[in-house]
């Protein structure tokens, strides 16, 4: 898993001369990134979303769109539509800003559900349906999302079909001082971005996911991360849990910090620092709850706390034997 970890941390250094102070933020969206997953940013404004967004897209070579989501912005203006051709006589299709490998999708909750529900199909099967015909998405194809989260009015809350599509939810957050002085010094006179290279290309990224897939998951660990997934359908607090794709979206963003770290092979600890972002989005709190600050994020970090991992057994010729040691608690 060398290639994986090595080209990682290539596209990893790239992104961080313009995002300073955040790597285990970008180290998130490279894992997104790898499982072939969505990043949803939450944060408030200034702090680097869309920034984070076209370094991804420039250190990877990969073609770059931003939607701005606004209360009158259509289906049919993000996904694209077919315009009759008078010359022609035949509806030709002209494809929308989503056919794009990366896609940024500025303050998504400021677009009306309707709007919202043009990227389900998108996400999920990258593919969209428009007038009865299939356009394939691009590969690689990444929306990464953006919302404040202290904003309401003029807002549409993400439904949960939606937050569940994406596989991270990442919080970006104020810089500390230092960085944030390396952020003025680096821009006294150009934005770094514009000078960003490309240093992974689109063929190296297909088969560094494809690599991903192949990392070694013990059924141990497998077991831990359904156990802890069901865990939060069954906790006091919660409305709704993650559902089976959290369970998914887990287990193949595992694989991929695995690979980034230089392993061939998860472990617990992968699994734990991966939970909240992947998981606390998908956790519903009862009303009776919020009340008294009990939040998502509190549920899943109290689950991982509470959740035995399992002693793992020894296989004799198993594609890979995991010590004890590995999934000690």
């Amino acid at each position: 898993m060398g290639s994986i970890a090595t080209i990682g941390d290539r596209v990893l250094d790239n992104v961080e001369r313009v995002i300073v102070g955040k790597h285990q933020e970008v180290r998130l969206a490279l894992v997104a990134l790898l499982c072939r997953g969505h990043v949803l940013i939450e944060d408030v404004p200034g702090t680097g979303k869309t920034v984070l967004a076209k370094s991804i897209a420039r250190s990877l070579g990969c073609t770059f769109r931003r939607i701005q989501f606004t209360p009158d912005l259509l289906p049919s203006d993000v996904t694209g539509l077919s315009i009759y051709n008078q010359k022609t006589q035949e509806f030709e299709f002209r494809p929308g800003p989503i056919m794009s490998q990366v896609v940024l999708a500025d303050e998504i909750n400021r677009a009306t559900p309707k709007t919202q529900s043009a990227l389900l199909e998108c996400m999920d099967e990258r593919q969209a349906t428009i007038d009865g015909v299939t356009h394939q998405m691009p590969d690689p194809f990444l929306v990464i999302a953006t919302q404040n989260p202290i904003e309401y009015e003029g807002t549409f809350a993400l439904p949960e079909a939606q937050l569940d599509r994406f596989m991270l939810r990442i919080r970006l957050g104020y810089p500390a001082l230092a960085d944030e002085l390396r952020v003025l010094d680096a821009q006294k006179v150009t934005h770094p971005l514009d000078d960003l290279e490309e240093v992974c290309t689109g063929d190296e990224l297909r088969g560094l996911q494809a690599a991903v897939r192949d990392i070694y998951v013990d059924p141990v660990v497998a077991s831990y991360i359904v156990r802890l997934v069901s865990s939060t359908r069954a906790h006091p607090d919660v409305y709704l849990g993650a559902s089976p794709r959290g369970s998914i979206s887990l287990y193949r963003a595992s694989q991929a910090l695995a690979g980034l770290l230089g392993r061939d092979y998860v472990i617990p600890d992968d699994v734990k620092a991966l939970a909240e972002p992947a998981l606390a989005h998908r956790v519903i709190i009862k009303t009776a709850s919020t009340i008294h600050d009990v939040s998502s994020a509190h549920v899943v970090r109290e689950l991982l706390d509470s959740t035995p991992i399992e002693s793992a057994r020894r296989t004799v010729g198993g594609p890979r034997e995991t010590s004890p040691s590995a999934v000690a608690d």
